[in-house]
């Protein structure tokens, strides 16, 4: 199977951030790919309307692309139920050339380990002629017998094994009531052993059975089995008919979690000695199993960025990940990967119309839904196409994907800015976090948030509540200025309410004098291009 690849825009996801991962995704996929969408954050209201809209499924939530041991090409677990015995076990080590077989249930979940060492321990201990708790199947298996006479339920494993070598009449102080014996043909030892109270005759040699003796056997409820071995290697193997539930290890065990990651699990392999150690995942099922050489695995995660291509803004562990592909609008900032990758990056209004063209460069008409989505990004992040940064290529790649979605660009606009900036029954933090993003911008560390408003002017108490939120947020991160922009679709301007210690920055960017804590752009109603430029110029 191919290996996955994630794909994902920015933190604080945005519509064109959702729909080009989503669109995007789908086509690797149509390319022969294996390929998912995934999300950095919570969705807004308004990439949650387009997704309604359009019946897609939200990607789920990516906290990290770290190593994880589900990452590892893991060693193939070889299973084995409890009730197997121990030469089954020897031949699968044998067979797979491994030396720790994984005991599961009926169920596959996870109940110890049998290694190599329990074998040859066990074998030791049971040679002095015992093999309690062996049911009679597993020494039928082991010795290739065949069952002459009796069942299971009158089989007795508490009694010694004893090889009866010796004449009849000295057998007496040998053999006691429940015993195992193995003997050869002679009738008379047989009918001696079964006087004597033996539970269970092996017969070897694969010789038959005398129906006086059977008829005695029957009247003594005592089990008669033939095997073709002789006396010796009858005697030698009957001992690995022990099932693997009693030399197995269940105590100890250290064990580790498909979603660990391998940072995480090195320093407690390398503080033991076991030589491998077993994975399992939520249910308890066995995953497979990772030794030392896994740690020096050069498997890592693989990801695709859209829609940005700042550290700040990625996901965490992106230094563990592989990086293919960065298809994005904004400027080029701090991504640094360890080989040539395929990058595109183009002044358009949005990801989204990049992601279309690649549809329609590669043949490809996209799906109904999947244009929808894309047709709605545009509309979003080029504000209808009223912002600065919209294109020519934007509205005529909307227009198509229009045609394709069979909606009015027009009446879905309304729709979606009304569902989109309602901000009702939000807190504070949810407003601001709506789409924010991170800079660093020389020696300055700036957070500017984003929310679209048809109704600016009557937010009142929200803006102070606002406020004081990014007060707190300033001090405990260390912001040296936090804004935000409430973008008036109507007006076509942006109110932007600032904190921090460097808030002439502001004034100074866009040459105007500042209030205490706000000031209205107008005209401005793009971060990307009329807000972080004029703030990366003034800085250096």
């Amino acid at each position: 199977m191919l290996d996955l690849i994630y794909i994902f825009g920015h933190k604080n996801p945005d519509t064109d951030s959702i729909a080009a991962a989503i669109g995007y995704a789908e086509l690797k996929r149509r390319l022969g790919f294996n390929a998912v969408a995934k999300r950095l954050g919570d969705i807004n209201r308004e990439t949650e309307f387009i997704l309604d809209y359009f019946n897609v499924q939200q990607p789920e939530l990516l906290q990290t692309v770290k190593t994880q041991l589900s990452d590892l090409n893991l060693d193939t677990v070889i299973p084995i139920s409890p009730d197997a015995s121990i030469k089954t076990a020897w031949m699968l080590m044998k067979k797979n050339n491994v030396k720790t077989l994984a005991v599961i249930d009926e169920n596959e979940r996870f109940l110890g380990l049998v290694t190599l060492s329990n074998i040859t321990n066990k074998y030791m201990d049971t040679l002095e002629n015992n093999i309690i708790k062996t049911p009679l199947r597993n020494i039928l298996e082991t010795l290739n017998a065949k069952l002459i006479l009796g069942d299971e339920s009158k089989f007795n494993s508490n009694g010694k094994i004893v090889v009866a070598a010796l004449s009849p009449d000295s057998m007496e102080p040998y053999i006691e009531k429940g015993d195992i014996v193995i003997i050869g043909n002679r009738k008379d030892s047989q009918i001696k052993v079964l006087e004597l109270g033996a539970n269970c005759l092996i017969i070897t040699g694969g010789y038959g059975v005398d129906e006086e003796i059977l008829k005695l056997a029957k009247e003594q409820s005592s089990i008669i089995m033939t095997t073709a071995n002789d006396t010796f290697t009858t005697a030698r193997l009957i001992n690995q008919s022990i099932p693997v539930k009693y030399v197995m290890t269940t105590e100890n065990i250290i064990s580790f979690h498909i979603d660990d990651f391998v940072d995480e699990i090195r320093d407690k392999m390398l503080q033991t000695r076991y030589r491998s150690y077993p994975v399992l995942d939520e249910n308890n099922k066995i995953y497979g199993f990772i030794s030392r050489y896994h740690l020096i695995s050069q498997k890592k995660k693989l990801v695709i960025l859209l829609d940005h291509n700042e550290k700040s803004q990625t996901v965490h562990g992106i230094d563990d990940a592989e990086i293919l592909e960065i298809v994005d609008h904004h400027r080029v900032a701090d991504i640094q990967t360890g080989k040539p990758i395929y990058f595109r990056n183009e002044p358009v209004g949005s990801t989204s119309t990049i992601i279309a063209g690649m549809y329609f460069e590669n043949g490809i008409r996209p799906p109904k839904n999947i244009a929808g989505l894309l047709c709605a990004a545009i509309i979003s992040d080029t504000i209808k196409f009223k912002s600065p940064t919209s294109t020519y290529i934007d509205k005529i790649t909307a227009e198509r994907l229009a045609e394709i979605a069979g909606i009015n660009i027009e009446q879905f606009a309304s729709e979606m800015f009304k569902a989109g900036t309602s901000l009702q029954g939000k807190t504070p933090e949810e407003i601001f976090y709506q789409d924010f993003k991170e800079f660093k911008l020389g020696k300055y560390n700036i957070g500017i948030s984003q929310i679209n408003t048809m109704d600016a002017e009557n937010l009142g108490e929200t803006k102070n509540n606002i406020l004081n939120f990014m007060n707190k947020l300033c001090n405990q991160k260390g912001y040296d200025l936090l804004m935000i922009m409430l973008t008036d679709i109507i007006k076509e301007g942006s109110e932007i309410l600032f904190v921090g210690e460097e808030k002439e920055l502001i004034s100074r960017a866009f040459n105007v004098k500042i209030n205490e804590n706000n000031v209205f752009l107008p005209g401005v109603i793009s971060r990307k291009k009329q807000v972080v430029p004029p703030l990366s110029q003034i800085i250096e």
